[in-house]
């Protein structure tokens, strides 16, 4: 089956180009479906139970060539790193050639049995790890077919006020549309925090969500095995008995399943509020109502869907007081104003020294090289922000970094006063400004260094500034 896929991709293109495209969301990135392709998978929900074979409409469209392409080319694009059998996605290829069919044939009978996933611990930026797991790349290709088919099925379930992982959604509308309640009048926000959400999600709670739509068995057993698919250190093996680790394109759906019904108790209740992945703010407008739906909703999540609230990160404030997504706003009562949470700051700048450290030794524009794509990105997410200030104070700090690390790197008086020379200073006060008896810092700062390499000289190297880069984002939209 695997090698005649390579021949249908051409003809998928094509079909796809012509019906138009609905995008969905997984682990980083959109999918791509037609909309016809939606209507098939949606018509087959009824497919009825069968391992052993009666029907299997479900997993059928989970195994169908095309889709199992599509899977293909996204776990190529994604990249990222081995599972436990040490397989690379640069190999997967010539894997599946040899070994497709054993492994469908098992898919089919119901004997497929995942492996286990690596536990990856990665440093969180509040401080603290937060463990991932890596399931191998035969196990991500099948997860991420499995996503392909069940999303269309469980997208129209979902509330309009759930933003995380899915298709034409981003943290930015949720942003959005909390800054828009704060404005109307909702000034105290339900911060609600689930302590290790991943690794506390209830398999038979989950499984049953799973199964209000989905009533193929043959996919809930296969759900059902990766979510109980132990976890390897590299050394041993452990099993799971809750829990589905960050780490896997199935990951981020089955977590939107689960909180679904959260999001449907709070509709019911007429609250307003967004949710992105596990984080969800409700927002009310009085501090009483808000520490009586903080009490009642952790009530619920903890007895009815057998999670934990985070009780020294959740609370009621007011919402230029807390965050939501690394935004706050600022305290107006009318024309609120997006900004970037203080704590945001202080992990960006912590991130730009990292940075500025590993560049001593370089040259000015590999250093800008380096520094670019995390100053594009960041200034990405944070384009809604209606408070500039603190990007003029961002770009005007970076630049007296970099004007700092080529202070060093000048090291001899006779090559500083050269330098400064050549950048325009004349010969007396280029002499009196590298004698002034300062450090680095200070000198970075200072006006001497300002005039010799002003803006406009890290324009032409390329540094991106976060006030221009601002403005063009924008202009753009």
């Amino acid at each position: 089956m695997w090698n005649r896929l390579g021949a249908e991709l051409s003809m998928m293109k094509a079909v796809t180009e012509k019906s138009g495209e609905i995008q969905i969301a997984t682990t980083g990135e959109s999918e791509q479906y037609s909309p016809e392709q939606v209507v098939d998978v949606a018509n087959i929900t009824a497919g009825t139970d069968n391992i052993h074979g009666k029907s299997m409409e479900l997993l059928s469209a989970v195994l169908d060539r095309p889709n199992m392409w599509r899977a293909y080319e996204r776990v190529l694009r994604n990249k990222g790193a081995a599972g436990v059998d040490g397989l690379k996605v640069s190999e997967l290829k010539a894997y599946l050639k040899a070994r497709w069919s054993l492994h469908k044939e098992a898919l089919l009978k119901g004997t497929y049995q995942p492996q286990p996933v690596l536990k990856v611990e990665i440093p969180k930026s509040g401080g603290g790890v937060r463990q991932l797991g890596i399931p191998t790349v035969v196990d991500r290709l099948i997860q991420q077919a499995l996503h392909q088919v069940l999303s269309p099925i469980f997208e129209p379930t979902f509330s309009a006020a759930s933003y995380g992982f899915r298709p034409g959604r981003s943290a930015g509308q949720a942003v959005l549309q909390a800054r828009n309640y704060v404005e109307a009048g909702y000034c105290w926000v339900v911060d609600l925090d689930l302590e290790k959400f991943f690794d506390r999600v209830n398999h038979d709670i989950l499984m049953s969500r799973l199964a209000r739509e989905v009533k193929d068995k043959s996919v809930l057993k296969l759900i059902r095995a990766y979510l109980e698919s132990g976890v390897s250190d590299g050394h041993t093996v452990s099993m799971r008995k809750e829990g589905t680790p960050q780490g896997g394109p199935l990951s981020p759906l089955l977590s939107n399943i689960l909180l679904n019904d959260l999001d449907k108790e709070l509709e019911r209740r007429g609250h307003k509020f967004c949710r992105y992945a596990d984080d969800c703010n409700i927002y009310v407008k009085s501090e009483k109502a808000g520490q009586r739906v903080w009490a009642s909703i952790t009530k619920y999540l903890e007895n009815t869907l057998k999670l934990k609230v985070n009780r020294k990160k959740s609370g009621v404030g007011r919402p230029w007081q807390r965050k939501f997504l690394g935004y706050s706003v600022c305290s107006r009562k009318y024309n609120v104003r997006l900004r970037i949470a203080p704590e945001v700051v202080k992990r960006f700048k912590g991130d730009m020294k990292a940075a500025f450290r590993r560049a001593r030794g370089g040259s000015l524009k590999r250093t800008v090289h380096e520094l670019n794509p995390k100053l594009r990105g960041w200034m990405s997410y944070f384009r809604y922000i209606g408070v500039k200030g603190i990007l003029q104070e961002l770009d005007g700090w970076i630049r007296r970094h970099l004007r700092k690390i080529l202070w060093r790197h000048w090291k001899r008086t006779h090559t500083r006063v050269k330098r400064m020379m050549q950048l325009g200073l004349n010969e007396k006060r280029a002499w009196v400004s590298v004698q002034n008896g300062r450090g680095s810092w200070w000198n970075a700062g200072a006006s001497h260094m300002n005039q010799a390499i002003p803006k406009k000289r890290f324009d032409r190297v390329g540094l991106i500034s976060l006030l221009d880069y601002s403005h063009q984002l924008n202009c753009s939209t």
